[in-house]
Parts: C-alpha cells; structure tokens; sequence
C-alpha cells in the first residue's frame, strides 16, 4: 500500500499540517523539520500528490517545452534540448512536458488555455512568431530558446551566430580556404518562414565573408541526407571552384559528404565539408567523421527552462543570454587543395 501523508508524519514526528506545509510550500517549516519529513518520505516511498499540490498552491508545478516537428526536416540534436530541459526541471522539482504543437498558434492557445502548465520554453522561434503574441495575450509566462525580430520585454537564450560561424570560416581560413559555400536550411519547409537560426546564420555569413573579400555563395536544403546529396550536386554545378562548404543542417552535412564522394570527389583532399550548429554525435557517424561547430543544445535547453523558472519568481526577469558553438575538429576538413 502507498505511503500517505499520515504515515510520513508520524515517521518524521509531526503533524499532517507541517507535512503539507514542505509539500505545498506554503509555510515555512525549520530546515531540521524540513529535513525529517523529507527523508521519512524517501525512507516510505512516499509520492507526492502533484494534483493535490496544485490546488493549494495554484502552480501545477509543470512547465511546457513546446517544439513544433517538420517531417522534411531532421534534427538530432533536439534530443540534447530536451535533455538539458528535463534536467534542470527536475532540479528545481518540476516536471517537463514536451509539446509538438504547431508554430501558428492556434493549438498552443488551446493548450494553454486549459491551465495544464505554470509556463512555457517555446523552441525553433521565427522572427515573427505568432505564439508569441498568442502567450502574450493570455498572460501566461514564457521563455525563448531563440529570438524574435522584437525582443522588447522577453526573456531568452539563444546561439551566438556571429562567433559560431567565425569559428567556422576562422578554421577553414587557417587552412587555406578563399572559396567556401554556405548550405543554409530550406524556410519552405511549413512553419519555417523566418526561422531564426536561418537568417541569423546567413546573415552572419555574408557580413563576415564581406569583411574578409571573399564572394558569398549560399545554397539552400531540406534537412534531410537526401536534400544534402541534391544540393551538392548544386554547388559543383554552380561553384566549380569551391574549396570548402558550411552546412547547417546536420543531416544535410551527411548527405553532401556522400554525394561528393560518389561524384569522385575526395573529403577533404578535394573539397572540406564542415557542419555547423550539429551533433558531435551525427558528426561522428559519418565517413570521413565531421569537423563541426557544435551547437550548445543541452546547455540552451537547461537554460531556457531556468529563465522561465526565474520568470515565474519575478515577472519582471529578462534573461538574455547568448553561447556560442564550439570547434570540433573531424577528418572532413583539410588544406585547400591547389588549383
């Protein structure tokens, strides 16, 4: 039989009262007492009631982490987003939910209309997110892992574009590289208009490319292996003289590896392949492995959750925080060949 709220009393040696005082937080108790009734839980089993909870303290305790999925569009490192959410919920003794609504707004409005969630970490945010505005409206406290166009008002955390693609052309650059492409994702993917990432990544590509005389050539991709061989065929077609290609889309990166290589291109001797904002994970499943600018996932998803806890504390935080990826080097990069 599960342990109750009377059975931890009378282990810890107090009153139901004082046991629902440290579950609810809703008086302070000594950290003495504080301390027994917690271990006389954990000694019984004890699970906390997480419906009774939210009516005395009018918080459910669960926060939302809402991430809109594509399915032309592959993204493995959303997994360490996830991770990194769920663990610092659970530090802070709050349960996360995951969910993949639609980035129009319309199913969040539902969602969050029904009082299920204390707030919500919204994901893979457009420049002009209608969720945004829908959360606003309803008055309900909420975090960005990304930006919108206007941050005015909003906490967030996102990835320092402009250092992470300078990681990337810094690295190619001190091998020789004049000549390098930009694989950007596709924003004809559905929901993927102005997606943050997207502009913010070309845009730093082509001012710092600007600042360094070298010509800009962007390409553009689905996020699949399949979209990735495609638009490397693109780029030896339109760009025979490229050295080097940036990808974002890990899955992407994959693909283009494959195809230079069928089209009897060596990687890297011919043509570098770097992969920008992926998985060190996805990088080492390919052949050759992947130099890639890994994205900060698990470190955005903790502390995209942990802006919104501070929210709910004090309406008036506005975390703004940027990381930036980090250099790992793989064996699809090498000197520019000379041509």
């Amino acid at each position: 039989m599960a342990a109750t709220m009377k059975d931890v009393a009378e282990a810890a040696g107090v009153s139901i009262a004082t046991v629902s005082f440290v579950l609810n937080d809703t008086k302070p108790v000594t950290p003495e007492t504080r301390r027994r009734i917690e271990q006389a839980m954990a000694d019984l089993g004890f699970r906390r009631n997480m419906v009774a909870r939210a009516l005395a303290s009018r918080r459910t305790r669960i926060i939302a982490l809402v991430c809109p999925f594509a399915a032309d569009r592959t993204a493995h490192s959303l997994k360490d987003f996830f991770i990194g959410a769920a663990q610092a919920a659970n530090e802070a003794d709050h349960h996360l939910v995951i969910w993949p609504v639609s980035n129009d707004g319309e199913a969040l409005a539902s969602l969050v209309g029904q009082k299920l969630v204390d707030g919500v970490v919204l994901m893979e945010v457009g420049l002009d997110d209608a969720r945004v505005e829908v959360l606003r409206e309803l008055n309900t406290p909420f975090a960005l892992i990304g930006r919108t166009r206007d941050m005015t008002g909003v906490p967030y955390v996102d990835i320092d574009f402009e250092t992470s693609m300078r990681l990337c052309l810094d690295h190619l650059a001190d091998l020789g590289h004049r000549r390098i492409a930009f694989v950007n994702g596709s924003e004809e993917v559905p929901g993927m208009a102005g997606f943050g990432p997207y502009v913010r990544t070309e845009e730093a590509y082509r001012t710092l490319s600007r600042k360094r005389r070298m010509r800009p050539a962007v390409f553009r991709s689905l996020g699949t292996v399949r979209a990735g061989r495609q638009v490397a065929r693109e780029v030896l077609e339109s760009t025979p003289d490229v050295t080097a290609m940036i990808v974002l889309e890990e899955a992407t990166a994959t693909g283009v590896v494959a195809e230079l290589t069928h089209q009897g291109h060596k990687v890297p001797a011919d043509i570098s392949v770097l992969s920008v904002l992926g998985s060190v994970e996805v990088a080492a499943m390919t052949d050759p492995p992947l130099t890639t600018v890994a994205g900060p996932s698990a470190e955005l998803g903790r502390l995209g959750v942990e802006a919104l806890l501070r929210r709910l504390e004090d309406p008036n935080d506005l975390t703004a925080l940027l990381r930036a990826g980090e250099l790992v080097i793989g064996e699809s990069t090498g000197p520019a060949p000379h041509r």
